[in-house]
């Protein structure tokens, strides 16, 4: 199995929302806000090659939504999904597999793309992956989680024919990974608290198991305890969540990779008097 890094730029978002109860005395000392109390967030995906499967972990944003929709979000940043993918020498076309862990805008919006007046596939050779429950969750949202779900990303998706679940069954909060179906060195975690039956996926990567850690823990400042979002729909859920994950994560030395942490990639963790804390901090070609 090899991993890389796909970058797909940054945007912005409320220090507040992203940190929650947590006064801005203290997080803004982590993330400093812009005038506007906004934080630079990433948008970090990741590539797996395993055997003849090279599987994309999550999409960015994309940018099928209008100009007024991304006046909100200030996306900035260089990189693309094009152009990281052309840095490890692939293409969309080469893409098997798109594994989406949720379908929140920032993370399954760059897998349909306009051609012309059609939305249809960026990866005509993959097949899609989501679960049977967040994929109904989200195709009948919530009120105050409707403007994350947008039919545009979605829907087509289901269109293209090469809409996959994996087998997660309805226990949709557990620390066991559990198998996926696309490959034996790919599993799940599956969540509850940041949106319904959202998966984090398990890889075993050179030895160490190396953990995508999606929205439960978005960046290596949530990791305390109390550094729950805002925009969870089931904060206490997510608050177990993490308590139960961390302490796997100390005892079975998972590597934590991260999808909106601004500068670090990856981490692990280690026992403190104040709980558990970040470890060493590295890039994945480290790993």
């Amino acid at each position: 199995m090899k991993l890389y890094t796909i970058d797909t730029g940054f945007f912005k978002l409320d220090g507040g929302a992203m940190y929650g109860v947590v006064p801005k005395s203290i997080w803004n000392k982590l993330n400093p806000a812009d005038e506007n109390n906004l934080c630079d967030w990433a948008l970090r995906c990741l590539l797996v090659e395993d055997g003849d499967r090279l599987i994309l972990i999550d999409t960015g944003n994309g940018d099928k939504q209008d100009a007024k929709f991304f006046s909100h979000y200030y996306l900035h940043g260089n990189d693309t999904i094009d152009s990281s993918l052309a840095k490890h020498g692939f293409s969309r076309s080469d893409i098997t597999d798109v594994f989406l862990t949720h379908l929140h805008f920032d993370h399954c919006g760059g897998a349909i793309v306009r051609e012309g007046d059609a939305l249809v596939s960026g990866f005509k050779n993959a097949r899609f992956w989501s679960n049977e429950r967040h994929w109904k969750w989200a195709t009948e949202p919530n009120e105050r989680e409707k403007a994350s779900f947008l039919k545009e990303n979605i829907l087509p998706i289901q269109e293209t024919g090469k809409l996959n679940f994996v087998p997660v069954g309805n226990d949709t909060s557990y620390m066991t990974p559990v198998p996926t179906g696309i490959t034996d060195n790919f599993k799940v975690i599956g969540v509850s608290g940041h949106t319904d039956a959202m998966m984090l996926p398990v890889l075993n990567y050179n030895g160490k198991t190396l953990v995508y850690m999606a929205d439960l823990l978005p960046s290596v400042s949530h990791i305390p305890l109390p550094y729950v979002m805002g925009y969870d729909m089931f904060p206490l859920t997510t608050l177990r969540e993490k308590k139960a994950f961390l302490k796997d994560a100390l005892e079975k030395n998972y590597t934590l990779f991260f999808e909106h942490d601004p500068k670090i990639e990856c981490c692990t963790v280690q026992a403190t008097e104040k709980g558990i804390r970040a470890g060493k901090t590295f890039k994945l070609d480290e790993v």
